[in-house]
């Protein structure tokens, strides 16, 4: 069996000693090994490892070039012979299957081992863990670290350069919802952190994206135009005199409202051409308004297609032949 040595750096928190150090990815991938719930019962408890997630890693690091600093965390077992030797500067231990279980980053792990590219990986390895204090860990690790919120990402992935030609579409339409004076939202909005009584730029994208398709070829200013033209109409109309202008920073009340958006343009369009004014539009929905129960989006539950279906539902209700 080969051993291998490593200088490390010997770490104590708390009184619990870790050793840090680098080794190469395709060592890492001979040495470490999950254990799932599935596949042990009694004493699993990783996740299933996602075939598709991995090789997105993989292709991070072969095709754009990419480096994940994450130090990968292990515990050492009884397979890897782990000696700390040197005084403390430097261990050693079998390359064996079995040698370290993964207590954080499985899936980095298995994504470095379907890259081509040979990376040096920071890991972090306890040594005389129990099965016990391995799981413990493993909880720490999941429960106290806390991801980047959605918002922020999106917030930041204009500077970053990483966004696709919708996302920078819905970037400028919500910063002219969230920055002009005459938006239907203005003050309403929260762009890089999720905020009680407004809505976030992930809220605002997902209702908006699926509505992206009718677009076109419309800049950004025109959509603005149209679609603050609509909720002006909504808001103003419905929800204020209904004494419920607040509705609108409901995720659920949001979305329904833009996913009814489509059918209301149409008609719209059908009716005066391709002019999305206000005017034009309380034309269209004026009977809508009517048949509305505002009941039914002050308890609108977690279904914005049910609500977006009432509000569909009530546009129809007059028509008679």
């Amino acid at each position: 069996m080969e051993k291998v040595r490593h200088s490390v750096s010997n770490v104590i928190q708390n009184e619990i000693r870790f050793y840090s150090f680098t080794m190469f990815s395709d060592d890492l991938a001979k040495c470490s090994f999950v254990s799932t719930r599935d596949e042990d019962p009694e004493f699993g408890f990783q996740r299933v490892l996602d075939e598709s997630r991995a090789q997105q890693i993989a292709d991070y690091i072969d095709n754009e070039k990419g480096s994940i600093p994450t130090a990968i965390i292990l515990s050492a077992q009884e397979a890897a012979n782990f000696e700390v030797i040197s005084k403390g500067k430097a261990v050693e231990f079998h390359l064996d299957p079995k040698a370290f279980l993964i207590l954080d980053g499985q899936h980095r792990v298995y994504g470095f081992s379907k890259a081509k590219s040979r990376l040096r990986i920071p890991v972090i390895i306890y040594s005389g863990l129990s099965r016990k204090d391995e799981s413990r860990l493993f909880i720490d690790i999941n429960s106290k670290q806390k991801g980047v919120p959605s918002e922020l990402l999106l917030d930041i992935k204009r500077m970053a350069e990483y966004e696709n030609s919708t996302e920078q579409l819905l970037r400028d339409i919500f910063d002219h919802f969230n920055k002009d004076p005459r938006s239907s939202l203005y003050g309403k909005l929260s762009p890089a952190a999720k905020s009680k009584g407004k809505i976030s730029r992930v809220t605002f994208n997902s209702a908006v994206t699926p509505v992206a398709q009718i677009f076109g070829n419309r800049d950004s200013d025109e959509l603005f135009d149209i679609l603050n033209s609509y909720l002006r109409v909504f808001i103003t109309c419905y929800l204020k005199k209904k004494g419920y202008e607040e509705g609108i920073v409901s995720s659920i009340v949001f979305k329904a409202v833009l996913n009814v958006f489509p059918e209301i343009a149409s008609k719209l369009k059908d009716r005066y051409g391709a002019d999305y004014s206000a005017d034009n539009f309380h034309a269209v929905m004026v009977d809508m308004f009517d048949a509305i129960d505002i009941n039914k989006i002050k308890k609108a539950g977690k279904s914005y297609l049910s609500l977006s279906k009432h509000f569909s539902d009530s546009m129809k209700t007059k028509f008679t032949l």
